[in-house]
């Protein structure tokens, strides 16, 4: 059984527009728990080819793809560049641009 928060952390991540990202925090912080960023990140890792959630579009709160290289970074990178996204010299994504604000519910 899904709790209320993680019901409404999936239906963020759904919401996330195609070449826009969100961070784990906004999407804590939107489902009602703004200190559970490391919670958002169990939720995509157990849901998110069961549920088809577009989890290459959560990001850490630097702009950067928190995965490791080579233990997925550079697939998250890819489907996120094959959105349009582009990433900064420093591998950061700027979010004046790309970032999407879930809303608060």
């Amino acid at each position: 059984m899904s709790s209320l928060f993680s019901i409404q952390v999936k239906k963020f991540i759904q919401m996330i527009p195609r070449g826009r990202v969100t961070t784990y925090g906004l999407l804590a912080r939107s489902a009602g728990n703004r200190r559970a960023a490391r919670q958002v990140v169990r939720i995509l890792h157990a849901c998110s080819s069961r549920e088809d959630l577009p989890w290459h579009r959560v990001v850490n709160r630097g702009g950067r793809i928190a995965l490791p290289r080579f233990r997925g970074y550079e697939l998250q990178k890819s489907l996120l560049e094959a959105e349009g996204i582009v990433f900064l010299d420093d591998e950061r994504i700027d979010f004046g641009h790309y970032l999407w604000m879930p809303p608060d519910d």
